[in-house]
């Protein structure tokens, strides 16, 4: 075989993955509308008629995650979401197996309660590691207790599972468009997206926030 195939293919699939990465699809119907994008994950941080979107894949056990949000996530908040700039939606990736998918559905069950958020730093606070046994129904009710939640409510959201099925599906969506690691990141505004994969200094977010 012609040695240059070897060079030609990877081009061809490089400039693809690029259109598909860059072009902000406005159809409805397509994975990569705004649309699809912002909905049924987080409630929107911030403004949500910002001009910008911020979307953040990750895990609760995923440690380039908890090190993204004692770091780069308070940057970006202060000097982008805070101001209006910016507004920003987490969905969930839980690569690390069934405590991930569990910690997942607790924080939407806290959201039930207009807790999301509370409930999604305390988890991130009290990080310990990956694949550790610390997320369990034990330490969720004590994170439920330390941001005020009716308790009774939570542990039936949990007990049946009602936000499982979320999860998973915002899974599979992941996996759809290409997400492979936690953190991952779109960063979109109407017209283009521009991709972030991992725990990367924040100024590769300020360079992206800027191009766009």
């Amino acid at each position: 075989m012609n040695p240059l195939y070897y060079l030609v293919i990877p081009i061809i699939l490089g400039i693809i993955s690029v259109f598909f990465l860059y072009g902000m699809e406005n159809d409805e119907g397509s994975l990569f509308s705004k649309k699809n994008l912002m909905e049924n994950g987080s409630p929107v941080l911030g403004d949500p008629s910002a001009p910008i979107t911020i979307l953040e894949w990750g895990d609760y056990q995923c440690t380039f995650c908890y090190r993204f949000h004692q770091s780069s996530l308070n940057i970006i908040l202060a000097e982008y979401v805070d101001s209006g700039k910016i507004n920003l939606v987490f969905k969930d990736f839980p690569l690390n197996g069934p405590d991930s998918i569990l910690g997942a559905e607790a924080t939407y069950c806290a959201g039930d309660q207009g807790k999301y958020w509370d409930f999604h730093n305390e988890l991130y606070s009290n990080w310990a590691g990956e694949r550790t046994g610390w997320i369990n129904r034990d330490s969720l009710n004590q994170f439920a207790k330390s941001v005020n939640l009716e308790l009774d409510e939570f542990t039936s959201c949990l007990d049946e599972h009602k936000y499982k099925q979320k999860v998973l599906e915002l899974e599979k969506f992941g996996k759809e468009i290409g997400i492979d690691a936690t953190p991952s990141f779109l960063i979109f505004n109407d017209k283009k997206i521009i991709k972030i994969r991992g725990n990367q200094p924040i100024d590769a977010f300020k360079q992206a926030i800027d191009d766009l």
